[in-house]
C-alpha cells in the first residue's frame, strides 16, 4: 500500500513539473503548482504540486537576473513617487487597493499580466489581481 502510495506521488510530482516550471515566481508557482497537484491527485496532490511549483519558481524568478538592473534603472528614471509600507516588507505581501499607483511593465521584458510600483524605494512587481508583491527588484 505504501509503494502504492509514494509511487503515485512521484508519478505526481513529474506530472506536475510542467506546470510548475511555467510558473513564474515563488508565490504564483506555489499557488499553481498546488492547483494543479489538486485537480491531478486531491489534497496530496496539492501539497506536493506547492512544494514543486515553488521551488521552479524560485530559480529566475520574474524577471531574470539580467533583466533586474536594467528594470531597476528603467523604474529610477520614471521618477514615480515611493510609496511607503509600513508592514514587513516582503515577497508575498499584499499592498492595499488604494493609495499605491500601479504602472505598466514596459513590453521588452517580456513580464505579462504584471504591473510594478515603487515601495520603500524598491521596485516592485506585483499581481494586479491580488496586489500582492511577487518580486522585489534590488
Amino acid at each position: 500500500m505504501q509503494t502504492k502510495i509514494l509511487g503515485s506521488m512521484l508519478l505526481l510530482g513529474a506530472l506536475a513539473l510542467p506546470f510548475a516550471a511555467q510558473a513564474q515566481g515563488t508565490v504564483r508557482g506555489a499557488e499553481e503548482g498546488a492547483a494543479a497537484g489538486d485537480r491531478a491527485a486531491g489534497p496530496i496532490g496539492a501539497i506536493v504540486g506547492g512544494a514543486v511549483g515553488a521551488a521552479a519558481g524560485t530559480v529566475g524568478g520574474i524577471l531574470g537576473v539580467e533583466d533586474r538592473p536594467r528594470f531597476r534603472e528603467y523604474v529610477v528614471t520614471q521618477r514615480h513617487p515611493s510609496y511607503r509600507y509600513e508592514s514587513e516588507f516582503r515577497d508575498g505581501a499584499e499592498l492595499p487597493e488604494a493609495g499605491v499607483t500601479y504602472y505598466d511593465v514596459p513590453s521588452d521584458y517580456r513580464v505579462s499580466g504584471y504591473r510594478y510600483t515603487y515601495v520603500n524605494d524598491h521596485a516592485v512587481l506585483v499581481d494586479p489581481r491580488t496586489h500582492r508583491i511577487v518580486q522585489i527588484i534590488d
